[in-house]
């Protein structure tokens, strides 16, 4: 007799965890990548991929120049980006449960236009 070319079976898994029911629609989306829009742009205008390249750039530049600067950015139909300020709080350390100070920040936040809002 021949033997078998088949990898021994592995042992078996522990207890199986429950599988999860499927996530809705909005949270299993596919991401665009920066390369994606740029072939997307390039595409859609008369531009080739290194002008449309240079142009996404220069775009997501200017938008984040603006918001280093405190401005914010509004783009019609998608919405608007701003800096907030947040105050210094009271955390936990996880792990050791010691009290720790977060000191005070800022962050971006985005609002949705109601054009789009509408349309999701």
């Amino acid at each position: 007799m021949a033997k078998s070319t088949k990898a021994p079976a592995k042992p078996a898994a522990k207890a199986a965890a429950p599988k999860k029911a499927p996530a809705p629609a909005a949270e299993t989306s596919e991401k665009i990548a920066k390369t994606q829009i740029i072939d997307l742009v390039a595409d859609r205008t008369s531009l080739n991929k290194k002008q449309a390249g240079e142009s996404v750039a220069v775009m997501l530049d200017v938008v984040v120049e603006a918001l280093k600067d405190g401005k914010s950015v509004g783009l019609p139909g998608l919405g608007t980006f701003s800096v907030a300020k947040t105050a210094a709080r009271q955390g936990v350390r996880p792990g050791t449960s010691e009290k720790i100070t977060i000191p005070a920040g800022k962050k971006v936040r985005f609002k949705v236009a109601s054009t789009l809002k509408g349309n999701l």
